[in-house]
C-alpha cells in the first residue's frame, strides 16, 4: 500500500466511531448522541457524523443546498461520517439514497440548543412564568432552519426521544439534548410541519422502555381514542374583544352581574348523526343563546383533552391543550373572542387536584413517581381512581400554575373555576384512620396544597386584570375567598354548596311540611357574606339518580313547575352570583347525560317554553337592577323584611345598592294564594311589581297584585297589603 492510501487509512480510523459506540447509537441507548453525532471540530477541519436507518450512501449539503462533502458507512448500517468542507460550524442537511429512491435529511444533531441558562435557573427555582413557551412543541426559526424545538421535564430518564410521523416513530433517531441541571430534555427538529403527530419514548431510570408519553405541555392532540400530541400551529390570531377585556380589567367583579350559563360543550347541542358540534357551531348556536337569554358568562366543563367521554372532562390528560373533539384550538380562540365581542364572558373548569393513569399520561411519567406521590396515601385519589399532584413538588406547581397563565394568556379566558378544592385542602379526604399522611404539625391540612392555591391566585390576579378565579369548595375552610395577603386562599369567589344543598332540600319537600323546615331557606344567611359566594345548580345536582330539577319538585304537573319558577326567582333575588346548568333553563325533565344533546324538544310544550322565558326575564331584570347584584357580597345590601312566617312559608327581604331604588323580593312556597298579606317595605308611597312567577306568560295563574301595591303608614313603619299568588315570587321596587 502506497503511503497515500496509509494516510487515508489512518484518518478513516481517526475520524470512525468505534464500535461499541457506533452500536449504542444504532440501539438508542448512548447516552449523549450529541458528543458524538452532529458537527465536530478538529485540528483539520469538521467533521459530520449522521445515523439514517436505511441508507446506502450519504451526501452532505448545506441548508442553501452546496454540497460540502461525501460521507463514508460507519461501523454499523445507517451510520456515516466524513469530512465536510465548511469554514465554521453550521447545520446540515443530507441528502440520502439507497437504490434509486433519494431523501432529503435535516440534522437535528448539527444544531445548538435553544434553551438557555436563564430558563435552567427559573425552571430550577419554580418560578418560571412562562414554561409554556418554553417546554412543548414549539414552532422555530433556529440557526438558519425552519422546524419544531421539542422540550420535556423528565429527570429520571436514562432517555428520552422525541417520535412521530417525521421519523417513523422511530425513538433512534431524534434522542434528546439532556440539561442535567433541572432534568429537561430537549431537541431542535429541523423541517417538522404543524400538524406532524408526535409521543415521547423515554427509558427509564431502570432500563425500561415506557409506554409513549404524549407531551405534558401540548397544545393540541389527537381525536379519542387516539392519543398522540399535535404539533401546532403558532398562534396569530388578531384578538377584537379588548373592549371586553378592558371593561373587566376596571371593575371589581363582585359589585357586577354574575350570571353563569354552565356548559358541557359534547351535549349542550349535537348533530342528527350525534357528532359533536365543533367550536365553530358552537359560537353559531350558543353566544346567540345566550346572548339572548341574559347570561354574562358561559362556563365550560373542562375543555382541555381526556381520552373517557363520561369522565365530562374532569380526568384530563392534556391540561394545555383544547379537546381535539370540537376540531382544533384555533377555533376555540375564536370562540372567546366572538363571545367577547358581544359582551359575553367565558370561565373554564379547570382541574388541578388530580389526574387519570392512562399509560400515555402524566402516571409514572419518567419511570418515577414525577407529578403524584409516590405514596398512595398521598398520590392516589380513592373516590375517582386517580392520581393526585405532588404539590410539593417545585417542578409539578410550575407546571400547574402555568397552565392557569396560559388559559388566561393564551386564549383570553376570563375566569377559572377551580374543581374539587375541598380534595385538595384535607389529606384525609375520603380516607379512613391510617390511610393518610399527617402534615408536617400532625394535622390533616395539606399545606403544600393550600401554599399552591396561593401561588396560582396571586399569579393569575396579578398578571391578568379582570380574570375572576372561583373555588367549588364544600367545607368551611375560612376565607376561601380572601386575598392571600389577609391570609386567605386568594380566590375571587367561591361556590356555595350550602345555598344548594339546604335549599334544594326545602324545595323537594310537600308544602305542607316545609313549615316544619323553614330554616333551610333563612339559614344561609347566617354565613351568606362570608365569602363571595356563587349560588350554584350545576351538573352535580342532575345526575347519578338525583333527577332534573324540575322532577326534584313535588306535587302534581301544575305545581311542579310553580315550585320550580318560584324557587328561581327567590335564587335570583338572593345574594349573590348566579350558575345554571344548560337544560335547567327550561325545565328539561330527565337528567342529563353527556352521551346525547339536551331535549330540545321540550320546548314545544308552552310549560317549558314558560320557564325559559322566565329564567330570561329573571336574568336582565337581575343585570339590569343594581340593587340585585351590586352589593352581591357584603350585608349592607340586604335586609330581612320576613324571615319567620314559617307558618306560611313566606319569605321577604329586601336589596339594597347606593343611589339606587331598593328591591323587595317575596316568595310563597305554598300552595295557597294569601290576599290581603301584610308585607313590611322599606319605604311608603306606590310599589311596581317587577317580576312575578305566577304570571300566565311563565305558565303561572295570573294571580297578582295589577302590576302595583301602595304602601301605607303603620305603627311608624311602611307595610302594604299585597296578594301572595300560589307558589310564587314576587319582586317589587318603588315607583
Amino acid at each position: 500500500m502506497n503511503s497515500k492510501g496509509t494516510a487515508r487509512d489512518a484518518e478513516q480510523a481517526e475520524m470512525s466511531l468505534p464500535a461499541d459506540q457506533a452500536e449504542a447509537i444504532a440501539s438508542g441507548a448512548h447516552g449523549d448522541p450529541f458528543a458524538v453525532l452532529g458537527i465536530h471540530e478538529t485540528v483539520d477541519g469538521f467533521l459530520a457524523r449522521t445515523f439514517v436507518p436505511g441508507a446506502e450512501t450519504i451526501a452532505a449539503l448545506t441548508l442553501d443546498g452546496a454540497a460540502v462533502g461525501d460521507l463514508s458507512q460507519g461501523a454499523v448500517p445507517g451510520l456515516f461520517e466524513g469530512r465536510v468542507d465548511i469554514a465554521e460550524r453550521r447545520p446540515l442537511r443530507y441528502r440520502a439514497s439507497r437504490g434509486t429512491d433519494t431523501w432529503l435529511v435535516d440534522d437535528p444533531y448539527s444544531f445548538g440548543p435553544v434553551l438557555g441558562p436563564v430558563d435552567d435557573y427559573l425552571i430550577a427555582e419554580g418560578s418560571h412564568r412562562r414554561l409554556f413557551d418554553r417546554l412543548g412543541a414549539h414552532l422555530i426559526d433556529h440557526d438558519g432552519a425552519e422546524g419544531v424545538h421539542f422540550a420535556v421535564w423528565a429527570p429520571n430518564a436514562r432517555r428520552v426521544s422525541v417520535v412521530g410521523d417525521f421519523n417513523a416513530w422511530d425513538g433512534r433517531r431524534h434522542v434528546m439534548r439532556r440539561r442535567a441541571d433541572v432534568g429537561v430534555w430537549e431537541i431542535f427538529a429541523p423541517g417538522v410541519k404543524p400538524g406532524a403527530a408526535y409521543k415521547y419514548e423515554i427509558i427509564g431510570p431502570d432500563g425500561e422502555r415506557l409506554p409513549l408519553k404524549a407531551d405534558p405541555f401540548a397544545r393540541r392532540s389527537e381525536f379519542r381514542p387516539a392519543t398522540a400530541s399535535i404539533v401546532a400551529s403558532s398562534p396569530d390570531r388578531e384578538w377584537g374583544d379588548q373592549a371586553h377585556r378592558d371593561h373587566w380589567a376596571n371593575v371589581d367583579a363582585r359589585r357586577q352581574p354574575m350570571s353563569i350559563y354552565e356548559v358541557h360543550p359534547g351535549s349542550w347541542q349535537r348533530h342528527s348523526d350525534g357528532t359533536f358540534l365543533s367550536w365553530n357551531e358552537l359560537a353559531d348556536r350558543l353566544i346567540p343563546y345566550c346572548t339572548e337569554m341574559g347570561f354574562t358568562h358561559i362556563e365550560f366543563l373542562p375543555v382541555s383533552e381526556h381520552p373517557y367521554d363520561p369522565s365530562w372532562g374532569y380526568q384530563t390528560t392534556g391540561l394545555y391543550a383544547p379537546s381535539a373533539r370540537f376540531g382544533e384550538p384555533e377555533g376555540f380562540a375564536r370562540f372567546v373572542d366572538g363571545a367577547h365581542q358581544v359582551g359575553m364572558g367565558v370561565i373554564l373548569d379547570w382541574v388541578p387536584a388530580h389526574f387519570p393513569t392512562d399509560e400515555h399520561g402524566l402516571a409514572k411519567f419518567d419511570g418515577t413517581a414525577l407529578y403524584e406521590h409516590a405514596d398512595p396515601r398521598q398520590g392516589f385519589h380513592p373516590d375517582w381512581n386517580t392520581a393526585i399532584y405532588n404539590f410539593g413538588r417545585r417542578e409539578v406547581v410550575s407546571f400547574l400554575v402555568n397552565n392557569a397563565l396560559f388559559w388566561a394568556e393564551k386564549y383570553h379566558v376570563d375566569g377559572l373555576r377551580v374543581d374539587a378544592v375541598a380534595s385538595m385542602l384535607y389529606l384525609d379526604y375520603s380516607r379512613k384512620d391510617g390511610e393518610w399522611v399527617p402534615n408536617r404539625d400532625g394535622g390533616r391540612e395539606n399545606l403544600e396544597a393550600v401554599e399552591f392555591l396561593r401561588e396560582m391566585n396571586k399569579a393569575v390576579y396579578g398578571s391578568h386584570p379582570g380574570i375572576v378565579t372561583i373555588a367549588e369548595e364544600s367545607t368551611s375552610w375560612p376565607k376561601v375567598s380572601a386575598p392571600v395577603h389577609e391570609g386567605g386562599l386568594g380566590f375571587g369567589f367561591k361556590w356555595n354548596m350550602g345555598f344548594m344543598h339546604d335549599t334544594l332540600s326545602y324545595m323537594s319537600r310537600d308544602p305542607v311540611h316545609r313549615k316544619h323546615h323553614h330554616n333551610e331557606m333563612t339559614f344561609g344567611l347566617m354565613y351568606a357574606f362570608s365569602e363571595n359566594f356563587v349560588l350554584p345548580l350545576s351538573h352535580d345536582e342532575v345526575v347519578h339518580g338525583k333527577g332534573s330539577l324540575l322532577a326534584k319538585m313535588p306535587g302534581d304537573e301544575w305545581q311542579k313547575f310553580a315550585n320550580l319558577r318560584a324557587y328561581y326567582g327567590f335564587m335570583w333575588g338572593y345574594p349573590g352570583k348566579k350558575l345554571l346548568f344548560m337544560g335547567q333553563e327550561f325545565a328539561q325533565r330527565g337528567e342529563w347525560a353527556e352521551s346525547r344533546q339536551l331535549d330540545w324538544d321540550h320546548l314545544d310544550d308552552p310549560r317549558h317554553h314558560g320557564m325559559q322565558d322566565l329564567v330570561r326575564d329573571l336574568n336582565r331584570l337581575y343585570a339590569g337592577t343594581p340593587a340585585l347584584h351590586a352589593r352581591d357580597c357584603v350585608p349592607e345590601g340586604f335586609e330581612w323584611l320576613i324571615a319567620d312566617d314559617a307558618a306560611n312559608s313566606v319569605f321577604a327581604w329586601a336589596r339594597h345598592a347606593p343611589d339606587e331604588k331598593p328591591v323587595v323580593v317575596v316568595t310563597n312556597f305554598t300552595p295557597n294564594p294569601r290576599t290581603s298579606y301584610t308585607l313590611p317595605l322599606p319605604e311608603g308611597g306606590q310599589w311596581r311589581e317587577i317580576f312575578n312567577s305566577d304570571a300566565t306568560n311563565y305558565g303561572g295563574s295570573g294571580q297578582g297584585n295589577m302590576g302595583m301595591v301602595k304602601a301605607r303608614l303603620e305603627d311608624g313603619r311602611a307595610v302594604a297589603d299585597i296578594t301572595l299568588p300560589p307558589l310564587a315570587t314576587l319582586m317589587l321596587t318603588p315607583e
